[in-house]
């Protein structure tokens, strides 16, 4: 599916392979990444599917061997000098002073990359930690530690963000805060590009998504349209037990595919009312039909079952 509208990223062809004792290896091939401006693209694929192979071409911590990548329409590595101010970006996991209270941490990097010490209470209030901004950084949870993580790439007032996994090691707490955070600035304007192999959480905070396995895009498009793609196409139906052998017969009989789920079918080729039809003209009588439910963690197994995951690049 094409996504309509002006690009915070694109890439064209990008690919890049890496040098092995058994030779090269490629990490991303062919790659054609494109997220749009505003919301939060979700960017998914199993571990050594390239996804943080791609985000260090976008930031210069790589180059390709082929292709191009632009932010804002800025060729980057040669242009990077000209967007950088706009691109705020967590890869690894930032250092701070364990001691240094949060706000104190943060002035820091203000001085540092020449941003106004003003600035820095308005990011602290922009990721919710306004409250313990007081308090040493070692007495901070994990999703509060990812938060000024997240506030650090916010001193530049950013217009687009990139975080790589940012809610590893996470509890559920600190998942939710991230995952908040995220929505939240996305929901003032900026452009979140995150990489997660989480579909649940993805789900819940993306706009869109890119979905590569192998260092190849598969699918992309809005989360809503993906997911309402793989809908209807499946059918749950309950039966009684000793009716769930001559169901699967009779279904199987007119081409449907048809797997035992317990004491149910899944069945796929038909929607519920001929399913029902059909089992009704032999007397077998369901006592539940509902189309499967379908979330994005369904759609991407679909698509990546076949694709074989390599090692973490």
């Amino acid at each position: 599916m094409v996504i309509d509208g002006e690009l915070a990223v694109e890439t064209r062809g990008l690919r890049k392979s890496f040098r092995t004792l058994r030779g090269r290896r490629v990490g991303v091939e062919n790659l054609d990444l494109r997220v749009p401006v505003g919301g939060v693209h979700g960017f998914l694929g199993p571990n050594g599917s390239g996804k943080t192979t791609t985000i260090r071409m976008l930031l210069g911590l790589a180059r390709p061997d082929r292709g191009t990548a632009t932010i804002f329409g800025h060729e980057v590595p040669r242009h990077l000098p000209d967007v950088v101010g706009r691109v705020g970006a967590i890869v690894e996991s930032p250092r701070f002073f364990p001691a240094f209270t949060g706000r104190s941490n943060l002035r820091l990097l203000a001085d540092a990359i020449g941003t106004p010490r003003d600035r820095v209470d308005a990011v602290l209030e922009e990721v919710g930690l306004s409250g313990r901004a007081g308090d040493p950084y070692r007495t901070y949870s994990l999703g509060m530690k990812q938060r000024l993580a997240i506030g650090a790439t916010l001193l530049k007032d950013p217009d687009l963000l990139i975080f790589d996994e940012p809610t590893n090691g996470l509890d559920p707490a600190g998942i939710h805060e991230i995952r908040r955070t995220m929505r939240d600035l996305a929901d003032r304007g900026r452009t979140v590009l995150v990489s997660s192999h989480i579909l649940a959480e993805v789900q819940q905070v993306a706009d869109s998504v890119s979905i590569v396995a192998r260092g190849r895009l598969i699918a992309e498009g809005r989360v809503a349209d993906l997911v309402a793609g793989q809908a209807g196409q499946a059918v749950r139906v309950g039966l009684a037990s000793d009716e769930v052998a001559v169901a699967a017969s009779v279904l199987g009989a007119r081409g449907l595919s048809v797997e035992r789920d317990g004491a149910a079918l899944v069945v796929e080729g038909a929607g519920a009312a001929a399913v029902n039809r059909m089992l009704g003209e032999q007397g077998v009588w369901a006592r539940e039909l509902a189309p499967r439910q379908v979330d994005l963690e369904s759609v991407f197994l679909g698509l990546t079952q076949t694709e074989t995951a390599g090692e973490s690049v």
